[in-house]
């Protein structure tokens, strides 16, 4: 059959009539719309095509998308993991911060280089080129790596841009960046054992970064610690003072805050800076304060008396025969100033008294010496937030040890858990846990009662006297009341007994005493006599005065004033119980 179009002129608002002839010349009269109608027509059909089309498209990325978010969760996470080894899910770790906000620890963005070797076409030109961008990284090295036949090396960690920018212009294949980050300390050593420090893979090794490692890791919100910067700063400084003045091999501090156990600061010398982790290597990454125990000397003779007084069986008023000294066994206990007379309970503190305090000791017996020290957290490590942690040594609990410990030889105990115990001797006999983290707004802080009210009356009385008139003259501050006990002890020797000239001089005490907010602790490791102190190397000669000076320069900035009060109305020698004019 043959169509032959007739040609029929119409406007395209018109409708049209369309003739075709059959091959017989008859024709078949067909309608139709019109141009418009013909256009409409094919316009849609498209537009469904290409609808159809794209729906399509965004149907299969839409499915793939679905597939790699909920289905193979992952994925992108493995496939680096094959060639990039210890990838962190997360990338970013949390900020520290001390207790006013202040930044101690931060991450930066930063760039690693590495390279899969079967794409580098030249090793020994790519290596050639490398090692004038790295001259700390060894050429041979950087070739042989370069001709492995792995797929994955490290070239190269946390590069700063300008490194990653020499390394791009270089256009060598097989040279790719990784996105990292880099662990940040704004203050460098100054709270360098606190805060501890992370490996080249962000994951914490020791200190605040290791105990708390998985918060800072699953959370964006900063860890607020205890610490008050400012007093951490001073402390460091007065340490490494005296640490230096009097050629000790090193040092340690703590402030604490007695009404509810945060540690204000912290220090531990010699130390490191967390900014360059190869520095704590050796015995600068030890921390001293929490992790060593040392025999306390005579900072130990505060918890002898309290012990003794909190259970009735002495008072302030009772005397002990100190003309001479005392013999155990084959052990000798004399005084270091002897006054060959009979002593009060004030005047053995005052004086620091082995002989009296021996006695006092004899008097309380081992059985009772034993529970109080628990009570005060001597036995037992403490269970502040730190992975290292020191367990205290206990000799024995013979006659003659009972006796030692009365003024801190035989057990051997960390700095921390001093201050712990002595901040519950002043603040009414309450012990808190040490605490590094803050204490957020409506938490309950609970303690446990150890001691009475009436016996930690006394004992910042006694701890006054010490300052006031004995030992403890040195960490005298005019106006605010400083109350403590020096402490010297002779260090024992790595195969017994103890060394000669080898001696740990402290100073431990709080302020004010008619209303005590903080306590501090200085230790100085061997210490040699100077001059100036008459070559003595004792606690009231090495620490006494560091105490005094970072008193001095804290009290100012936590806003303490000064107070006008008589301070005490006694003198050694008298019998009578000692009384302090408080006045608020």
């Amino acid at each position: 059959m043959i169509f032959e179009r007739i040609q029929h002129p119409f406007r395209p608002s018109e409708k049209a009539n369309l003739y075709l002839k059959k091959d017989n010349n008859s024709p078949i009269h067909i309608k139709f719309n019109g141009a418009r109608r013909l256009a409409l027509e094919t316009g849609r059909n498209r537009l469904l095509v290409a609808g159809a089309l794209f729906t399509i498209a965004f149907a299969l990325l839409a499915g793939r998308l679905i597939e790699l978010a909920i289905f193979n969760e992952g994925i992108r996470e493995s496939r680096y993991h094959k060639i990039i080894p210890n990838l962190s899910k997360r990338v970013s770790r949390a900020n520290i911060k001390d207790r006013n906000g202040i930044l101690l620890a931060t991450s930066l963005p930063t760039a690693s280089l590495y390279a899969n070797p079967r794409q580098v076409f030249n090793p020994t030109l790519a290596a050639a080129k490398l090692s004038k961008i790295f001259p700390t990284l060894d050429q041979n090295k950087i070739e042989s790596k370069l001709s492995s036949k792995k797929s994955f090396v490290w070239l190269q960690r946390n590069l700063t841009p300008n490194t990653q920018f020499l390394v791009n212009t270089l256009g060598i294949p097989g040279l790719k960046f990784q996105r990292t980050e880099r662990r940040v300390y704004p203050h460098g050593k100054t709270i360098s054992h606190v805060l501890g420090l992370t490996d080249i893979d962000g994951r914490g090794l020791s200190g605040v970064e290791s105990y708390f490692d998985n918060n800072l890791f699953k959370s964006d919100i900063p860890i607020m610690l205890s610490l008050d910067v400012r007093l951490q700063s001073v402390l460091r400084e007065e340490l490494l003072k005296s640490m230096n003045e009097f050629t000790a091999i090193g040092a340690a501090g703590i402030i604490m805050d007695v009404t509810n156990g945060e540690v204000r600061a912290m220090s531990s010398l010699p130390d490191f800076n967390p900014n360059k982790p190869i520095t704590a290597s050796g015995i600068a990454g030890f921390n001293r304060a929490t992790k060593g125990i040392y025999e306390m000397g005579s900072t130990f003779k505060l918890f002898t008396v309290a012990m003794a007084l909190d259970s009735g069986i002495i008072g302030l008023k009772n005397r002990y025969d100190a003309t001479k000294p005392i013999k155990i066994s084959r052990h000798k206990i004399s005084d270091y100033h002897a006054k060959n007379r009979w002593l009060s309970v004030s005047e053995i503190m005052a004086f620091s008294s082995n002989i009296g305090i021996v006695k006092i000791a004899q008097d309380v017996g081992p059985r009772k010496q034993k529970h109080y020290l628990r009570r005060f957290g001597l036995l037992t490590p403490t269970q502040l937030k730190l992975p290292e942690i020191g367990y205290p040594k206990v000799a024995g609990w013979r006659e003659i040890n009972t006796v030692t410990m009365s003024y801190g030889h035989g057990i051997a105990v960390s700095p921390i858990q001093l201050i712990s115990g002595v901040a519950a001797l002043v603040n009414g006999g309450t012990l808190f846990k040490p605490r590094i983290r803050k204490i957020s707004r409506g938490e309950e802080v609970k303690g446990v009662k150890i001691l009475s009210d009436k016996t930690s009356k006394k004992m910042r009385d006694l701890m006054r006297v010490v300052v006031r008139y004995g030992t403890g003259k040195k960490a005298d501050v005019p106006g605010y009341l400083v109350g403590g006990k020096t402490g010297t002890a002779d260090k024992p020797g790595p195969h017994g007994g103890y060394g000669k000239r080898r001696i740990l001089s402290s100073f431990v005490g709080a302020f004010p005493m008619n209303n005590p907010r903080y306590a501090i602790l200085l230790i100085v490791d061997e210490p040699k006599g100077i001059k100036r102190t008459h070559g003595y190397a004792t606690g009231g000669w090495v620490a006494a005065p560091a105490v005094a000076n970072i008193i001095k320069r804290m009290a100012p900035l936590l806003g303490l004033r000064k107070s006008e009060d008589k301070e005490f109305e006694f003198k050694p020698g008298d019998d009578l119980f000692i009384s302090v004019q408080n006045k608020s």
